[in-house]
């Protein structure tokens, strides 16, 4: 009863805070770093602060709240957020009465948040990975706050939250989100990781894996579908995994795959990540037998020495890498597979290196994401012997060279095909044309106007160049 007139209190005062505007619409910004997991959770934060009457700030606009939505998966990316948090406070000195709120990732990190709460006193909201549904209560906590001081000069409030709720998984499934990537619409299907790789830090800030109830993931891509969008992808640190935490054998990747693949409409399944250790048969097949999944799979190698593999606890082997990507050609041979790959992983000799570019020939990607590795405070890999990073450029140097050849050679082979494309933007570079792409995940560029976005086309192929295809529609 307490806690229930207290919240009332806190929300009044809130919107006490908000009539002082004058009724002026109230702005946000949101800044995202890093996966499509955040790029999905950042809807989630448009979705809790659009419920409280904030509007996506217009460019050169003035934001009342701003977010950070972090990522610590690199360095540069930890770097990069830690930076432009610096910068807004020359904003905050402009407006004492802006927002500022670091949530995701980087606050998870043993320490950080303590130390943020050091470094940018004018930081006034701290979440972790599990905690973005706070940050309602948390902003109306600010601005009460604010309120009484008017009045009398109490503390100011500030936030620094990285427990995470036993009831998480309750509480976000009826967190609002504001979708911003039509046609494409993201799916949590895992929250999570259990795989515990030395370079890489995921478990520690996101906690162990967590399966949604399967009938709300096949809710909410009905749901997606009835409101018109036409790419559905399924996310999670290892989506291959899901419901290994689940008492019900017929919970699974696979199935859901299958029961995805049965709701109606005209629509793509993508999904991402998969870990090679756990595409099993069962997955191959669901994804061979369906008619709405892509022939596309992104499947990390990282490396293609066995030693360096194992250093990085990746739990298989370079043979069974192999194994997998015939069984995936064997049963979808149109099939187009992406990967990560790491240098210069501690350990990483020359030899081993030139394993990691024997797999590249051998598997031909039609893209890689390739990137240096970097020490992860906290990880076992930080603690091993570091390679030198003049030696990290010149590898990752040669593998790009490969990689651009081989997307460059596959690419030509779409030339004078009509392949189904999905218009997903109006083209960045090119007037008067747009971008989408085809089954197999390649990026086709094309005449059309806004128009054309969310729809599906048969194009023909005319050029190619490097990843990129150009065509014109057929019919």
């Amino acid at each position: 009863m307490y806690n229930s007139l207290l919240k009332k209190i806190t929300r009044l005062r809130a919107h006490a805070i908000y009539v002082q505007s004058k009724g002026r619409n109230m702005f946000y910004k949101i800044n995202t770093y890093g996966c499509q997991m955040n790029v999905h959770e950042s809807e989630k934060i448009a979705g809790i602060l659009e419920n409280m009457g904030y509007s996506d700030c217009p460019e050169n606009g003035n934001p009342d709240v701003i977010v950070f939505n972090t990522c610590c998966i690199r360095d540069t990316a930890e770097r990069r957020a830690l930076g432009n948090i610096g910068v807004t406070k020359a904003e905050k000195k402009r407006n004492p009465n802006l927002i500022l709120a670091v949530v995701g990732c980087m606050p998870q990190q043993d320490g950080v948040a303590e130390s943020l709460k050091e470094r940018y006193p004018y930081v006034d909201i701290v979440l972790g990975t599990r905690n973005i549904a706070e940050l309602k209560d948390e902003i109306e906590k600010v601005l009460s706050s604010r309120a009484r001081i008017k009045k009398r000069s109490d503390k100011k409030y500030r936030c620094f939250d990285t427990e995470q709720p036993q009831n998480y998984l309750e509480i976000d499934e009826k967190t609002p989100q504001t979708r911003t990537s039509y046609p494409n619409a993201w799916i949590n299907i895992i929250y999570g990781c259990n795989n515990f790789c030395t370079y890489c830090i995921v478990p520690y800030v996101r906690g162990r894996e967590v399966s949604r109830d399967m009938d709300s993931v096949l809710d909410e891509v009905k749901k997606c579908v009835d409101e018109g969008y036409k790419e559905i992808t399924l996310l999670g640190q290892n989506v291959n995994s899901y419901g290994n935490d689940v008492d019900d054998p017929n919970v699974n990747f696979a199935n859901l795959l299958r029961e995805i693949d049965k709701i109606e409409g005209k629509f793509r399944v993508r999904f991402m990540t998969s870990h090679p250790k756990d595409l099993n048969d069962d997955i191959i097949d669901a994804m061979a037998h369906s008619s709405k999944i892509c022939n596309n799979l992104h499947l990390p190698i990282q490396a293609g020495s066995d030693k360096v593999l194992a250093n990085m606890n990746r739990r298989y082997d370079s043979e069974k890498y192999l194994q997998t990507i015939e069984k995936l050609r064997k049963a979808m041979p149109n099939i187009g597979i992406t990967t990560d790959i790491m240098v210069g992983f501690p350990t990483e000799t020359e030899e081993d290196f030139q394993k990691t570019l024997e797999i590249v020939e051998k598997v031909h990607y039609s893209n890689a994401f390739t990137f240096i590795y970097s020490p992860r405070k906290g990880t076992p890999a930080a603690k091993m012997e570091q390679i030198p990073y003049s030696v990290k450029q010149e590898r990752i140097s040669r593998l790009i060279k490969l990689q651009n050849k081989i997307t460059k050679e596959i690419s030509d082979t779409y030339v004078g095909g009509v392949f189904e494309v999905l218009c997903e933007d109006i083209a960045p570079k090119y007037e008067g044309m747009v971008c989408g792409r085809t089954e197999s995940g390649r990026l086709v560029t094309f005449e059309g106007t806004s128009d054309d976005i969310g729809k599906f086309f048969n194009v023909k192929i005319s050029q190619s160049k490097s990843a990129s295809l150009f065509g014109h529609k057929e019919g």
